[in-house]
């Protein structure tokens, strides 16, 4: 065996490794890994925010949009509400913030941020804020359907003997 060939013989084995270690870096375009959706923070929707307003208290404001993520001990007249949210598909960040400040008396003065509390209009709007749904009741001269005896389990059991 020549020294040349004894050479090669020691190369081949790194050689090998270095490939088989490249290859597992390399994804095709045609695979596409799943990627979850990351949401971090409160979630606030406008309905939630619209319920706010000026003089309510911090439980009050508490019961509607929960504990507040950020509570800093040096400003305890401050609420901070953050929203973080990744899609796992299209990889798209939307971010919201909210900040709640209060008086001496922890009381709600002032909302800031990308949701905004409720307006004017909403604060006087008339007319009932309940409404009637219908779940699909039966007419009154409808009649329910009969039994066709006992269940499985029922006659299960009576097999059994209990």
């Amino acid at each position: 065996m020549s020294p040349m060939s004894s050479c090669l013989l020691r190369l081949l084995p790194a050689a090998a490794l270095c490939v088989a270690l490249s290859a597992c870096s390399y994804k095709p375009a045609f695979i596409n890994e799943y990627k979850i959706d990351i949401q971090q923070g409160n979630v606030l929707r406008q309905d939630m925010v619209a319920q706010l307003k000026p003089g309510q208290t911090k439980d009050q404001v508490r019961f509607l949009l929960g504990t507040p993520l950020v509570t800093d001990i040096f400003h305890q007249q401050r609420w901070d509400y953050v929203y973080h949210f990744k899609s796992g598909k299209t990889g798209e960040i939307e971010s919201r913030r909210l900040t709640l400040l209060f008086d001496a008396d922890n009381r709600l003065q002032r909302v800031e941020g990308d949701v905004t509390a409720a307006g004017e209009d909403d604060l006087t709007m008339s007319g009932p804020r309940t409404r009637v749904v219908d779940l699909g009741s039966l007419p009154a001269d409808a009649a329910l359907p009969e039994s066709d005896g006992p269940g499985f389990f029922s006659r299960l059991w009576q097999k059994i003997g209990f």
